[in-house]
Parts: C-alpha cells; structure tokens; sequence
C-alpha cells in the first residue's frame, strides 16, 4: 500500500487545493483517507478552506481567459498527452482506486481506462465541434452558429468512480477550451490528487498555466457551498445523491447558473418468458454485484414473468454463492466491501424496512466480521423478493440489495418498472423483436438509457450517459454532450448593400443625400 501511494508522488500529508502541478499552503482540517479494505490510513490531506477556494476560483478564472484562446486542436493535443501520461500510470492509479474505495483490480483498471479512453474521443471531438448553417429568409444573407467556451466548470464527484466522472467532464471540458474546478468526493481523495499531479505536469511541460486544471478537498461549507455559488463558474456538473442534486440545483438557477445533474438510479431489468436465461443471470450478477451494488446504474430491481420467476431466483441465488468477497488487490475476487460502515449500517436498515413493509431475504444480506472482513465493511450480496409498490423498493439503497418482482404481462413490466422516481438506466431480456422493440419506444422505458439483453451498468464513452425525472436530466460523455460545456451563438452576416428585414417588416426613412 505504501509503495503504491509514493509512486503516485503522494506524501504523508497532502495539500488539499492544488492548480495545476502547483499545491496550495491550505488551511483547513485534517482528512484521513481511511481504505475501506482493511481500515487502516492510506493518507492524509489537508483541507482547503474559503481564502484557498478564492485562490483556486481565481486561477482558474484567469487561466481561462489563455486556454480559450488555443486552437481546439491544439488544446486536443493536450489531452492527448494527459491521457498517455495516465496510461503510463494504469496499474498504479487502479490499485489506488481499489484501495480508497474497495474496487475489484480488474473493474478499478476499467475505471482507469474509461479515463484514457475519453482523453481520446476528447481528442477527436476537439477538431468536431461543429456549429450549423441555415438559410435566411433575407437575400443575401448568412445564417449560421457557432460554440464558444463558456468558462471554468465546477465538476463536483462522488467516491464510487473516483476517476472517470472527472474525466467525462474534464476532458470534454477541455477540448472545448474550458477550465475545470474539480471538487472530489472527502471519501476518495488520494485519488484525485495523483490524478492532478499526474495532468499537471502535463500542463507545466506544455508551458501552460496550473489554473487549466484545479482540484480542491474541502467540506461542503468552505468549499462545497462556495464552488456552487460561484457566479465565476457558469456550469456546475454534479454526480451524487438526490438530495444534494436538489440543493447544487436551486442554488446554481437561483443565480442563473446552468447545472449538469447526474444522481440517483434505481434501476430495473425485465425478463420475460422468451429470454436467454444463462446469459440473463450472467449479466444480473455483473449489474448487481459488480462495485458491490455502489454504482448509481448497479441492478436494483428485476421484473421478471411468473412463469420463470421461480427458476431464475433459484438460478441467481446459486450464483450469488459463487461470489467470492475479500481483499479487491487479490486474484479471484469478484466482490470487495462497501465504502464504510455507515454505508453497510443503511443496508441493513433497507433489509430491516422490507421485511416490515412486507418482503423477505432470500439469500444473503449478512455482515462479515470475522479474520479478513474485521474493517466491519464486507456483507454478501442480497437477494429479496419484493413486490413493486413496496416503499423501500422506490428508494436507492446504494449496497447489493437486489428486489426479485413477478409480473403478468408486458404493460404491468412496464408499469412496475417506470413507478419509482429514478430514471437512469434500464434493460430488457427477452428474445422477442416486437417486446425489445415495445420497451424502446416512447411506451416503454422512462430512462435516459435502455438496453436489451445487457444489463444497466458498463456504459461505453460514445453514447451521451445520464437519466430523467430524479436522476436530473444531465448528460455527460458521448454524442452531443459537448454542447454542455460551451456556449451557442447565432450570427446573421449581411452582405446585401441592402437592409431588408425579417418577416416582411417595412421600417425606414429615406436615405440621406
């Protein structure tokens, strides 16, 4: 652990602000990074405080004013070289990940090259962003638009994917000639200050100003409150809890700031009579284990037809005993812990909720305490019958809970399964055309994201990732979301010698002699 920590030039005690490759003398609290693995202290930082934000809001600011002007390509360029420099650093920054927040190696690595991978769609982007042109009504004239940056963006992220919700945001950002305020989740940040050292130096052998890129660990009032709040920062991008989605989003509209909100999923796959069941419970398992039920697409409810709703709970309440939980450096485990144990003391409330609410624990639940799991943060993946109504099962219990529910026909599937608040991300299993194609329509799945015959989770980088209703409407990565990051204008170029007018309007006087 020690070894893995100086490698990514981490010290002992960590400046909690930093722009660029450049650390700030900051003033706050101490912040232990606790690792969840085994609970010792993989670090320390000291947290920045209001004058440090006014520090870092202003360098980014000013750093502004310099990137914008850069050819996009050439600011491309730079991502280009931040995204090798991270490659050069996958193994170490993966097994960092798996220590602060408990990820298996092999998805913590993912992790880390979803990162690489957007640095290098954001390359590609930085020479496609394109405006339009339109036809004027007026003779002789132009009509087009165009996109200008729109300046530093606020990136606020949460401990389950401590790298690459950054970097979704980040990257793109950059390419369209932003600066990025980056406030990590007080639970993982060790890993946001490799991150930043690592993209500083980038930036300092480019001969470009630290201010491009900015990260600072704080709690909500010295920090938090400040960042949101900011009429510097016209965009403020926020992944968490719906409660804090809320509180990011009433305070960015009240100063007519823009938010880009990604929060809560509770996400549901149907399986009907046709399906490929091996391949169903393969997936499920993957949705809901894999990050131990803490990503905000993780499988909370299945809705499967009565006719298999019996053999498919047998199936995975068999393969949920072939989940083998321990150390996430270790070969063979598929399961690490939860980030805390407040996060295991919620699970256990949820499971205790539904059983007065009415449903029952089929498999699993339990919390291991004993040899290895004594950090107090390792349960096994649950499995509860539950009927859709139930008023836990409208909650997003962030854990490995997963809620089996029967259904009879297709309209009550999609019924149960658009009647909770979320709206991130959903699947069907089926091997129907007509039912796949049902669930995508404008009739079927309310998410921001619908698949067939996969599961929710493992979203790739080139579509636009994010969901409706509670999960807050944002859009982050792929396709068009760019469009977030900078600002539209419409110009209209007259080349006439005349000056006619839109709609037909006559208003004029003769012209002078």
């Amino acid at each position: 652990m020690e070894e893995i920590v100086r490698r990514l030039g981490l010290a002992d005690v960590n400046a909690g602000a930093v722009t660029g490759s450049v650390a700030l003398e900051c003033q706050g609290e101490i912040l232990e990074s606790v690792s969840p693995v085994d609970g010792r202290v993989l670090g320390k930082v000291r947290q920045a405080s209001v004058a440090d934000y006014e520090i870092v809001s202003a360098k980014a600011a000013e750093a502004f004013l310099e990137w914008r002007m850069i050819p996009a390509p050439q600011r491309g360029e730079v991502v280009r070289q931040i995204g090798d420099a991270m490659r050069a650093r996958k193994k170490e920054l993966g097994a960092l990940v798996s220590l602060e927040v408990g990820k298996i190696r092999s998805e913590a690595e993912g992790e880390v090259q979803e990162m690489i991978d957007i640095c290098d769609f954001a390359v590609g982007l930085s020479r496609m962003l394109y405006g339009l042109t339109m036809p004027s009504e007026r003779p002789k004239h132009r009509m087009f638009e165009q996109w200008h940056p729109l300046g530093p963006i606020g990136v606020i992220t949460a401990f389950n994917f401590p790298v690459a919700v950054w970097s979704w945001n980040a990257m793109i950002a950059m390419a369209a000639g932003g600066t990025v305020i980056w406030k990590p989740s007080s639970k993982a940040p060790l890993t946001a200050l490799a991150i930043m050292k690592i993209a500083g130096r980038v930036l300092e052998e480019n001969g470009l100003p630290g201010g491009i890129l900015n990260a600072i660990v704080g709690n909500r009032y010295d920090v938090g409150e400040q960042l949101i709040s900011d009429r510097r920062v016209p965009l403020i991008s926020a992944t968490g809890s719906v409660a804090m989605g809320r509180h990011v989003g009433e305070v960015v509209a009240a100063r007519l700031g823009r938010s880009l909100l990604e929060l809560g999923g509770n996400n549901g796959v149907i399986v009907t009579p046709s399906a490929d069941l091996e391949l169903t419970v393969r997936a499920i398992l993957f949705g809901a284990v894999g990050t131990a039920g803490q990503r905000c697409t993780t499988i909370r409810r299945v809705i499967a037809h009565k006719d298999i709703y019996g053999p498919l709970c047998e199936a995975l309440i068999e393969a949920y005993r072939q989940v083998v939980i321990g150390n996430p450096l270790e070969d063979g485990v598929l399961m690490g812990p939860l980030i805390d144990r407040q996060a295991v003391g919620k699970m256990r409330e949820a499971l205790a909720i539904l059983k007065k609410q009415g449903g029952a624990v089929l498999s699993g639940g339990e919390v291991l305490t004993s040899g290895i799991f004594d950090a107090g943060t390792y349960v096994t993946p649950c499995i509860c019958q539950a009927r859709h109504d139930i008023p836990i099962v409208q909650e997003e219990t962030f854990a490995p809970v997963l809620y089996m529910i029967p259904y009879e026909n297709l309209d009550e599937a999609i019924g149960y399964h658009n009647a909770v608040p979320q709206g991130l991300s959903s699947a069907i299993f089926t091997n129907d055309l007509r039912e796949s194609e049902r669930f995508l329509s404008h009739m079927g799945s309310d998410c921001g994201i619908a698949n067939v015959n996969i599961g929710t989770s493992g979203a790739e980088i080139g579509g636009a990732f994010g969901g409706e209703k509670d999960t807050g409407g944002g859009r982050e990565s792929g396709s068009d979301a760019w469009k977030a990051y900078m600002r539209r204008q419409t110009n209209t170029i007259n080349w006439s010698g005349e000056l006619p007018l839109a709609q037909g309007i006559r208003f004029g006087i003769e012209p002078a002699n």
